[in-house]
């Protein structure tokens, strides 16, 4: 795949984690969210969770209006979240699971079992004009399954490669590499994401059908040294090398 371009989508939960550690007024988002783009981001991504543990109500209205790239609003597919996007009006909604007890997502959606109602929800927020991304591990049966509740887009989980060593890793490493193939066959688009770091990010960066990449909480860790602007060109640099060594 000629001049294949990995686009990097900047997740800012994060920021309002630490805003959210005391209740105070700082760190402003519209402060993250201008430093991103300024520092090449692609799109900024924000997950309002249902406990509100980190991005609140308001923050996404504010991302909305101070956004100049795209927005990405992750949010799990009840009735609430719903409302919540067709009034804000998101460019992409991306479908995650939730478990209160979790400290980040663990894993994909289970889209088997939930079928009818995520199919209602893509129908739902297509109509209002906005595309949805599933976020689904790196399998052909979710893939598939994908497809067939009318999504366009996904969004492969790569936390099992990202917290794997050694051999573990490349076999997690190829599963994403078949599952990327494979859902670009099915005419998806496909994007990735957790646990990303600037480490183990380059080979997931360097495979042709995989679009964009949402990272957060590498970023946010080296802003704390560095700054977000530094923080996310430094991955764009990555990603913009492992573009040219796939070629």
């Amino acid at each position: 795949m000629e001049n294949h371009i990995t686009t990097l989508g900047v997740n800012i939960d994060h920021v309002a984690s630490l805003r959210q550690a005391r209740h105070t007024p700082y760190p402003d988002l519209r402060k993250a969210i201008a430093e991103a783009e300024a520092g090449g981001a692609d799109g900024i991504t924000i997950h309002l969770r249902e406990d509100r543990r980190h991005i609140q109500d308001a923050d996404v209205y504010v991302a909305r209006e101070h956004i100049t790239t795209h927005l990405n609003l992750e949010m799990a597919a009840t009735t609430e979240m719903v409302e919540i996007a067709l009034r804000v009006k998101p460019d992409y909604c991306c479908l995650v699971p939730e478990q209160r007890e979790e400290l980040t997502t663990e894993g994909g959606l289970d889209i088997d079992a939930h079928r009818q109602r995520i199919a209602e929800v893509c129908e739902t927020l297509h109509g209002a004009g906005i595309a949805v991304s599933l976020f689904i591990e790196p399998e052909l049966s979710a893939l598939e399954a994908a497809v067939q509740v009318g999504a366009k887009i996904v969004e492969l989980h790569t936390g099992e490669y990202a917290g794997a060593t050694d051999n573990i890793r490349e076999q997690a490493y190829q599963r994403i590499v078949h599952a990327a193939r494979h859902g670009t066959e099915l005419g998806l688009q496909v994007n990735a994401g957790h646990g990303l770091t600037l480490d183990n990010v380059g080979p997931i960066a360097a495979i042709p059908q995989i679009c964009e990449l949402n990272i957060g909480h590498a970023i946010v860790a080296d802003a704390v040294f560095i700054g977000l602007k530094e923080a996310v060109r430094e991955f764009k640099k990555t990603l913009q090398a492992s573009n040219e060594s796939s070629k």
